[in-house]
């Protein structure tokens, strides 16, 4: 039994009565609502807003801003996902960065707070549940962050602000459009507690899910997947793989057509002048990676397969490969002459870039031509 595992004394009581509590009034209370008094269009409005506030409170404030800095924001946007980030109930932006940072730095290992090598129930939920290590409450991984007076006040009093901003307002919302005692009611349970629920539990599937289920276009060093199904419910999140190869990259869904809803907001907070310096992990050294991954999961196939290919085409794909790494290094030597070049001798430097952009269209040939043959074995 999984339990077993798991002593009653390390029980973490306060966060696992929420977990519970909160859970089990949104599988009673709001059936038992719904039952007496139907559902007003209110509230499903009143879910679904501020669903996406705390929701992309966390992906957009809590995560790409706070703990992987990829972007710098002004006080309005710093102050919103503070506020409703506390209102998602995963405690202060201080604790979260903190143990995301931890994650990344030892991911699948013991020191990771939610490691998938631990099982599914354990990065879901379990590792909340119980407290298998002491509280580190010195946050030294996240100085940084301690030095704003706006994160420092939010760490101080994370709990009012959730109760009040993540209970009483949806509440109180629901009192003035809905009216009485039913208003009320309603905008607890369906703005406050059952949109908590519904929050915490993408946010835990990115820990889970998204290190059990999807593929690695970019990289196998750790079990992080990307899922496009995942992202739909998690704001973008889904694409893990990418985000555990490329962290400091503000975009998750880094191809046009992936669903990124945290992404396209930052972007669009930039052409307010909201945001600044936004970072991206260069198209190239993306492109390197897929295809290099690809490469490695095309010869794990081939080794295993009954059937083996000529050795003229695996004398092309060797051939392809040196060209692919020679291509690589000679784009790094080109880069950094480019970023040295003076005013004066610009021109030819960038002529010379113009020339691999070229040679990259044909690395994405290579890339469609890997690809093929994946998929015939």
């Amino acid at each position: 039994m999984i339990f077993n595992r798991f002593p009653a004394d390390r029980i973490n009581w306060v966060t696992s009565s929420f977990l519970i509590g909160t859970l089990a009034l949104t599988l009673t209370a709001v059936p038992a609502y719904l039952f007496t008094y139907g559902l007003p269009w209110f509230f499903v409005v009143l879910f679904v807003v501020m669903f996406y506030a705390t929701g992309m409170s966390i992906t957009l404030g809590y995560h790409r801003l706070f703990s992987h800095l990829t972007f710098q924001a002004k006080w309005p946007v710093k102050l919103f996902t503070l506020l409703f980030g506390a209102a998602a109930f995963e405690n202060s932006v201080v604790m979260w960065a903190s143990e995301h940072r931890q994650h990344h730095k030892h991911v699948d290992h013991d020191d990771d707070p939610y490691a998938i090598s631990k099982g599914f129930f354990f990065a879901h939920i379990g590792w909340l549940l119980f407290k298998l290590k002491p509280d580190d409450e010195s946050y030294a991984n996240v100085a940084d962050l301690q030095t704003d007076p706006l994160v420092r006040w939010q760490h101080r009093y994370v709990q009012q602000i959730g109760v009040l901003v993540g209970f009483l307002f949806p509440a109180l919302l629901g009192l003035a459009v809905v009216g009485g005692w039913k208003g009320f009611l309603g905008g607890f349970l369906f703005g406050g507690v059952a949109r908590v629920v519904a929050v915490q539990h993408c946010t835990f599937f990115i820990n889970s899910a998204c290190h059990t289920f999807g593929n690695q276009p970019y990289s196998d060093r750790c079990s992080a997947r990307d899922s496009g199904f995942m992202a739909l419910f998690t704001f973008g999140e889904g694409y893990h793989n990418y985000h555990h190869e490329f962290q400091h990259d503000y975009r998750n869904g880094v191809k046009p057509w992936q669903w990124d809803p945290t992404k396209w907001a930052i972007w669009l907070f930039e052409k307010l002048g909201l945001t600044s310096n936004l970072r991206r992990v260069p198209s190239e050294k993306i492109l390197m990676a897929q295809i290099s991954q690809a490469q490695q999961q095309l010869q794990a196939k081939l080794d295993n397969h009954e059937m083996s290919l000529s050795e003229s085409t695996r004398a092309l794909l060797q051939a392809s490969s040196d060209y692919l790494t020679d291509l690589s290094n000679r784009w790094a030597v080109q880069r950094r002459e480019y970023l040295k070049r003076t005013e004066e001798t610009i021109e030819n430097s960038r002529e010379a870039m113009k020339q691999m952009r070229e040679e990259f269209k044909m690395a994405i040939a290579h890339l469609r031509f890997v690809k093929t043959i994946e998929a015939t074995l």
